[in-house]
């Protein structure tokens, strides 16, 4: 009863991200798949991808309901932040385009992937903060997935190249809009305009041993995540959220992940009775009007 949407890497590699939705429960309004490999731009030189789809709910509610699920797998290599920041960008900019309701305001969102950066890593803070100034900032540290990043070349200003056609704010550029930027000094920092929380705290709250979602010989880390846009009431939600959302989901339930310990007691990841080397994320929502 699942539809499924696929957006197959660029390159030679046959994995790629997908979305299903039961088609009982949703119908499909776009489909909307981001290449980040751009041939006329040397630092966009890898093959991940990013989808974004916009869902109709079919069960009763207003009639411009629309939610926004996104997913991605952003580039592993911990010493290319700034590949990583544009990939983000990217994402988020093609979500800007795809979320707007008839009122100005986004419907609800979902963000989910893996985005092989850590929890509190500067990647992570403007995902979930909605701001990054990254002056001065080394490219190792922007992921934080490595305590001591070897070489420490810094980010540039801006990161990514004009014609890349997307702004400081993570959304995509109008001729006009270039004009003013470009009359203003070149900033260092970075914004979006989604409201974001995660479905997951990262730390066990009894314990405050760190929660992993991968796990392998080098290390056992957080790099994936479920991010979405909370309603108002939503207790685990950002403080800010109520400002650009009408409605939003609630967190109702997820999953739990476990600690590095739980899984070196089965020989880490992959193991015979998980065949991949990361953990499944589940969470359960209510779309709230």
């Amino acid at each position: 009863g699942y539809h499924c949407e696929y957006k197959m890497r660029t390159g030679r590699k046959p994995d790629g991200c997908a979305i299903c939705f039961k088609t009982s429960k949703f119908s499909l309004i776009s489909s909307n798949p981001v290449e980040f490999f751009r041939r006329d731009i040397p630092l966009l030189d890898r093959d991940n991808v990013g989808l974004v789809l916009l869902l109709q709910p079919k069960f009763h509610c207003t009639t411009n309901a629309a939610i926004c699920i996104a997913n991605t797998h952003l580039l592993y290599n911990p010493r290319r932040g700034d590949i990583k920041l544009t990939q983000l960008a990217m994402l988020l900019a093609e979500i800007a385009s795809v979320a707007p309701q008839k009122d100005g305001t986004f419907c609800p969102i979902i963000i989910c992937g893996d985005f092989n950066s850590v929890p509190g890593s500067p990647l992570y803070r403007f995902i979930k903060e909605g701001k990054l100034n990254y002056e001065g900032l080394a490219i190792g540290k922007v992921s934080g997935q490595e305590q001591f990043p070897r070489g420490q070349r810094i980010l540039s200003i801006p990161i990514w190249p004009k014609k890349l056609g997307i702004s400081q704010n993570c959304v995509y550029e109008i001729k006009q809009q270039q004009k003013e930027e470009n009359a203003g000094q070149l900033s260092s920092k970075l914004q979006h305009h989604f409201k974001l929380s995660s479905v997951y705290s990262h730390y066990f709250p009894e314990t405050g041993i760190p929660e992993v979602t991968t796990c392998h010989s080098r290390s056992a880390v957080t790099v994936d995540y479920i991010f979405y846009s909370a309603a108002n009431d939503d207790t685990t939600a950002q403080p800010g959220a109520e400002d650009s959302f009408h409605g939003g989901l609630k967190l109702l339930g997820r999953l739990a992940l476990l600690t590095e310990k739980d899984l070196w007691t089965v020989n880490g990841l992959p193991n015979e009775n998980n065949s991949s080397d990361h953990l499944p994320l589940l969470a359960e929502f209510r779309l709230i009007e």
